[in-house]
């Protein structure tokens, strides 16, 4: 039987669609938050790899208008729409990003949400290394800047140094999930690494 092939317009990128959202990957998000409880009105986010702005949407719907949210990427996000929700164009690995990030939204924050994924090379072993890094930053942001009892999503790819890494983050959250949304598509090597209650 030949293998069917790959359809962009599957169930997911409709269903996107038909609800308003700008990416088939905010249900990604949506399915993580209601899982384990993540977002409250009020809370204080930043979404790291937030183009083009799926998560966003997701994330303001949570946290209400009296919530704080940022969302950074390499390319510009469309304008949301809504007062409580800040973007800009910022590289994650530029030495003076923690600064930029700090004065787009000061002091402690709730939740660090990251969707952030390298330009894939096809080596394996480079394309695993640049994902588990990207993870890293967005976990020294959270290990910074998260409030105690906050919580920690990103996206990597499982395989490499991911032990390790889950051994990171449970040196910095109380409880580690380790979560593969439905809407992934299946060849994808993503999974999301969930830290809960920062200790």
């Amino acid at each position: 039987m030949a293998k069917r092939p790959y359809q962009p317009k599957d169930y997911f990128f409709r269903k996107a669609k038909e609800e308003g959202l700008r990416a088939r990957s905010a249900f990604k998000i949506d399915e993580i938050a209601k899982r384990f409880s993540i977002f409250k009105k009020g809370q204080t986010v930043i979404d790291l790899g937030a183009a083009p702005g799926g998560f966003l949407q997701i994330i303001l719907n949570e946290v209400g208008p009296t919530g704080q949210v940022v969302g950074v990427d390499l390319a510009a996000i469309k304008p949301l729409g809504r007062p409580n929700v800040k973007t800009a164009v910022l590289d994650v690995t530029a030495d003076d990003f923690a600064k930029s990030l700090e004065a787009l939204m000061p002091g402690p924050v709730d939740v660090v949400v990251s969707d952030l994924a390298p330009k894939t090379t096809g080596v394996k072993d480079v394309d695993l290394a640049r994902s588990h890094r990207l993870a890293g930053i967005a976990l020294d942001i959270s290990r910074t800047r998260g409030k105690p009892g906050g919580h920690f999503i990103a996206k990597l790819f499982m395989g490499g140094d991911f032990d390790q890494f889950r051994a990171d983050v449970r040196a910095v959250f109380k409880d580690v999930k380790v979560v593969r949304p439905d809407a992934t598509r299946a060849a994808s090597m993503e999974i999301y690494l969930v830290g809960l209650d920062k200790r």
